[in-house]
Formats: structure tokens, sequence, C-alpha cells
């Protein structure tokens, strides 16, 4: 279970509902233009977390590429090929 943690910021929410996450956090967890950010809730709080490209499959980061707007990873990709032929 992960423990809550103030790091003292706070950002004022503007006219269209955004926020601005800080240089800091975007840099602690690897934030970058463009990321996917998942937006749930827990509890009472609101969560972001940032989403990771996976393999719809298995789960794996490595070597993935599109198939039909979904990520496929290599290892996947032979494996389905091979069930295919």
């Amino acid at each position: 279970m992960t423990t809550a943690k103030n790091i003292g910021m706070a950002r004022k929410v503007d006219q269209l509902g955004r926020i601005v996450l800080p240089a800091e956090l975007r840099r602690l967890f690897g934030i970058r233009e463009g990321d996917l950010v998942e937006i749930y809730v827990e509890n009472d709080r609101i969560v972001l977390s940032k989403l990771e490209e996976r393999c719809i499959f298995c789960g794996s980061t490595a070597d993935l590429s599109e198939f039909s707007g979904k990520l496929v990873c290599t290892t996947c990709t032979e494996k389905l090929t091979a069930v295919a032929s």
C-alpha cells in the first residue's frame, strides 16, 4: 500500500478545469509532453498516475508496435503469427 505524502505544492484550477503539474513532479515521475496520465478516484481522493505504454496481451513495455490501434510487443506478434499459420 502506498503512503500519501504532502509535498507542499498547490496549484489553482483555471477556468477550463486545468492544472499544471510542477516541473519537479514531472521530472520525478518521468512525465513528458505527450505522455498519458490516468485519472481515477480512490476513496475520496483524485489520483493521477503516469500510464506506461504496454502490450495489450502480456503487459510488456519493450519492442512495441501498433496494430489496429492497440500496442503489441514483438514476442506476442510472433506468437500470434505462429497461431495464424
